[in-house]
């Protein structure tokens, strides 16, 4: 057959051949590389995040790798510790693989559901392990934040910049979040700012910080351990952390917050601070729909259990899936990359209570179960 307009046919084609393919690397390795390591040293279960390249993104191949391989060794009497770490030294895991799924849901592909569930099912699973789990180099929130141990050094950074892209904080952001002293929580969720070092274990993130050219003794020390009771776990963490020099105090940020939303930002004005100003600018910048989601996200997930806010959370992620923003905020700050959303609505005013209610409605039998 003969294409009127071959150029314009082969264009079209090989740009929905490249999203396919983006798609179909959520389902199989491309790699010669294996993206995750899953090895057992003595009596730990060792998972090692493997797609440095990409900062240890995690798809939706690595979760149906994890997921069995955490239940087999939470059932294994000789494994007595999880450990999971990441190679590549810049990220332990940058958080799930934003772009694929984006794609997947312009195209109205099953990952855009796939993904959220399964990975709210691991990190439901990481948040209920009786075994002692300790995650090395702290980053990737979902992975991470719900272990018993996590640790971080001077190289982590820790930030959930999802109202930038016109997501909220998931993966059970709503129930950890809530749970940091005073107002932290919910300022890290709004703004997107970044903890850095020995902040993260500060704020309560990390529940250890341990100097990065100790992680490879305190990985050996930890697999050799005879007795993997959290109380021994603990034992060897705290003996690091007791190693690392203290420089300098560091001042403490008290964030206070007002009602209603809009408050925020008119109290951020009036304080008048450099501090107040940079944030007041910043928050102007985020997808308003994404706020006023995330600012209820917050107050809900307070009093809820950790299964609880991922099934909230499972409601509110295929509504992000359905709206605007989500794609438009991946388009400017992923893939164009000129940090210029159009928001809509633009304006936290025009963002009804009603349309935020409605995010939360119950998806019935596509429901988040576990």
């Amino acid at each position: 057959d003969v294409c009127p307009h071959p150029v314009l046919n082969v264009s079209s084609r090989l740009r929905s051949l490249s999203r396919l393919q983006r798609i179909q690397g959520h389902m199989m390795s491309s790699h010669v590389e294996p993206e995750v390591l899953l090895e057992k040293v003595g009596r730990a279960g060792v998972i090692t995040m493997n797609r440095p390249k990409v900062l240890n993104a995690l798809n939706l191949s690595m979760i149906r790798q994890i997921s069995p391989q955490l239940k087999k060794w939470e059932n294994d009497t000789e494994t007595d510790i999880i450990i999971i770490k990441g190679v590549g030294g810049k990220a332990f895991c940058a958080g799930g693989d934003i772009r694929a799924v984006t794609e997947a849901g312009k195209l109205g592909d099953s990952l855009a559901q796939d993904f959220f569930r399964e990975e709210y099912i691991l990190n439901n699973a990481i948040g209920t392990l009786f075994l002692a789990l300790v995650l090395l180099h702290l980053q990737g929130v979902g992975l991470s934040v719900h272990g018993r141990f996590r640790v971080a050094t001077e190289k982590t950074l820790f930030a959930m910049p999802e109202t930038a892209i016109g997501l909220f904080p998931d993966v059970g952001g709503g129930h950890f979040l809530p749970r940091l002293r005073g107002k932290l929580g919910l300022f890290l969720a709004l703004t997107g700012f970044r903890l850095k070092g020995r902040d993260v274990q500060r704020a309560g993130v990390a529940t250890h910080f341990v100097e990065s050219k100790k992680i490879p003794d305190l990985e050996r020390e930890l697999v050799e351990l005879k007795s993997s009771s959290a109380e021994n776990v603990s034992r060897v963490l705290d003996s690091y952390q007791n190693q690392v020099r203290i420089l300098r105090p560091v001042p403490t940020l008290t964030i206070q917050t007002y009602k209603p939303k809009q408050g925020i930002l008119q109290n951020l004005k009036a304080d008048g601070s450099e501090f107040s100003k940079k944030q007041a600018e910043i928050l102007s910048k985020m997808s308003p729909t994404s706020l006023k989601i995330t600012y209820k996200q917050l107050q809900a997930g307070a009093s809820l259990s950790l299964q609880d806010v991922l099934v909230m959370e499972y409601r509110l992620s295929q509504a992000c899936m359905r709206g605007r923003d989500f794609y438009e905020g991946v388009r400017a700050v992923l893939v164009d990359r000129d940090q210029n959303p159009k928001w809509n609505p633009s304006t936290l005013e025009e963002v009804s209570d009603q349309s935020v209610d409605q995010c939360f409605s119950s998806l019935g039998e596509k429901d988040l179960t576990f």
